[in-house]
């Protein structure tokens, strides 16, 4: 009796310890095929997905943000991170019913410990109301590399535009858009001209919720533009080689965030360089300059405020040369306030939660607006 009621005791402590994930109900998990055989698949490579820059180029992958050739100019881990699919966005409309998606990332590593699959691994569903704004549908919730499951059932067949977000660090190897057969679908081809960010982690992303959180995204939903996402965790430095690449896009405005990854003496040997390099070949195009966030902890850190106020410093003053020189176009963002100043905007004092992502938006906004002639 007494091994009888050890054994019991066991088993009822490994029943607490099974994952989570376990446990969850089946209806949310994203792997669950809900999607039947009468669908119509669609592939987006046949209309074109936005925020994939130099098309006509030659890629690895489909889904990759560099173009092949770049694997020989840009740093290592640069290249590397240009195969996350992060801010490409794929636009359709139709009148279905309901919207599936099945499609297979790269990597297995789903999640981050800071950032959930949802925003790693997702895709994530937007649409247009009535009135024109964009709403959020549904996102995916990856459990495993190839996710097939209905997004969204129980529309009402109205034909509304659709924007799925593709995820922000995990690469994406295929992807199709199913609805039921007899259902309209159209591909939207992707609007020309978008605005650029290249940048850091944050702007790459991290640690937003989903997709669609990020203030490139959120920019591009709110100005009713297309937007474009070079931004490469640890490794948006200025470098004179995603320059060149920049320099051969038709964009509506250049927007350069790389401080996070740069300290004051690199922001003083690149900043003035990179803007002569884009303004060389884009005379007219706006160049936003942005100051490296605070970290919403440092109030208590004295040595990484000093850091941040000589690296805002230093891009003060290359704005202010670049401007006693007569470059045009040019636009200052400061940092101080990108997350809000309460402490609360950020996921692990660096990266923006999705409250930070939405307060860096806010700050943007007006400048982009001015910079865009809206």
């Amino acid at each position: 009796m007494r091994s009888l009621t050890l054994l019991l005791a066991l088993t009822a402590l490994l029943g607490a310890q099974t994952p989570a994930t376990a446990k969850l109900d089946p209806a949310m998990a994203a792997s669950a095929t809900k999607a039947g055989p009468d669908l119509a698949w669609h592939d987006p490579a046949g209309w074109g997905i936005e925020g994939r820059l130099w098309p006509e180029q030659e890629r690895r992958s489909y889904f990759d943000r560099l173009p092949a050739a770049a694997e020989q100019t840009v740093p290592a881990a640069v290249w590397n991170l240009s195969r996350d699919s992060a801010g490409l966005m794929v636009r359709f409309r139709t009148d279905a019913k309901s919207i599936h998606v099945h499609y297979k990332v790269t990597k297995p590593a789903l999640a981050m410990p800071h950032m959930p699959a949802t925003g790693v691994s997702g895709a994530d569903l937007y649409a247009r109301d009535g009135q024109g704004r964009w709403r959020w549908v549904n996102v995916t919730r990856p459990a495993q590399v190839e996710t097939r499951t209905e997004l969204i059932g129980g529309l009402d067949g109205t034909s509304r535009e659709y924007a799925l977000y593709l995820p922000l660090y995990n690469g994406v190897q295929s992807l199709e858009l199913g609805v039921p057969k007899g259902a309209a679908f159209a591909g939207l081809a992707p609007r020309p001209k978008p605005i650029v960010f290249y940048g850091t982690s944050i702007t790459h992303g991290a640690c937003a919720s989903r997709p669609g959180m990020v203030h490139t995204a959120v920019l591009g939903r709110r100005l009713d533009a297309p937007v474009a996402n070079l931004g490469f965790s640890g490794n948006g430095r200025m470098d004179a080689s995603v320059g060149a690449l920049l320099a051969q896009v038709d964009a509506a405005a250049y927007v350069i965030d790389c401080l996070p990854n740069m300290g004051p003496e690199q922001v003083t040997e690149r900043c003035v360089p990179l803007v002569k390099q884009l303004r060389t070949a884009h005379p007219d195009t706006p160049i936003i300059l942005v100051e490296d966030r605070r970290m919403t902890n440092e109030w208590l850190q004295p040595g990484r405020q000093k850091f941040h106020d000589r690296n805002h410093a230093a891009l003060q003053a290359a704005f202010a040369e670049l401007k006693q020189q007569g470059i045009p176009k040019l636009h200052y963002i400061p940092g101080d306030a990108l997350y809000g100043t309460d402490g609360d905007g950020a996921t692990d004092g660096s990266h923006a939660s999705d409250l930070g992502f939405f307060r860096q938006a806010d700050v943007f906004e007006p400048v982009l607006k001015e910079a865009l002639g809206r």
